[in-house]
């Protein structure tokens, strides 16, 4: 394999540090292309990858996987020697499923909703998926809290990888309350090698002040 049979379209100022870090844990050659948010993403080759003309965006082959949560479960699957699989039992892959996609789905909407001022009102939060922020957060913060030591379970996953993104920028912006149970949780997170590595090669890949 080498590093055109994967191509991660990013920017490091995106939910493409997501994508990074999830290939920093397989292990696989890659090769970065960067993009910047103007004519970068919307120019018609990029398109043709994505026509939402957004990043992150992975290409394998003539296989094409958006959405940060996707590329993270599409990895952990098509290169499984990685580890990045929950144990083979009903309860860690019930565990994994949920929690990822509780992270792209209600987690996600409920903090983006939040930062804009768009939270459903009270007598309409039946409609939206999150229901309402705090319920969201407390869901999350029991999650976390029964991690053992991971999302599902003894074996870290790409579960881990989405989560924690998600967290970890909530802490950062302070779109998420410092919970201690979120704390603890980044700080093992931020001690894997992969997720150092990723971080450095986003952060050099950061536009230089002027």
């Amino acid at each position: 394999m080498t590093t055109d049979d994967l191509v991660l379209y990013t920017n490091p100022m995106s939910r493409g540090r997501i994508a990074r870090w999830m290939l920093e844990e397989s292990g696989q050659p890659y090769r970065t292309e960067l993009l910047d948010y103007g004519d970068g993403m919307k120019a018609p080759a990029f398109l043709a990858i994505n026509p939402m003309g957004k990043v992150p965006a992975l290409v394998h082959g003539d296989a094409v996987v958006t959405e940060a949560a996707a590329i993270c479960a599409y990895l952990a699957q098509t290169f499984p020697g990685a580890g990045l699989l929950p144990e083979d039992t009903p309860r860690a892959r019930a565990a994994y499923h949920r929690w990822l996609f509780f992270a792209a789905g209600p987690l996600e909407a409920a903090v983006t909703a939040k930062s804009l001022g768009l939270l459903a009102p009270a007598e309409r939060a039946q409609m939206v998926g999150y229901g309402n922020f705090d319920q969201t957060v407390e869901t999350l913060v029991g999650a976390v809290s029964d991690a053992a030591p991971w999302i599902a379970g003894a074996r870290f996953t790409a579960a881990d990888v989405y989560v924690g993104s998600q967290i970890a920028w909530g802490l950062m912006f302070k779109s998420l309350p410092a919970h201690p149970a979120f704390v603890e949780y980044v700080e093992r997170l931020q001690a894997r090698p992969a997720w150092q590595r990723a971080s450095a090669l986003d952060d050099a890949a950061m536009p230089k002040q002027s």
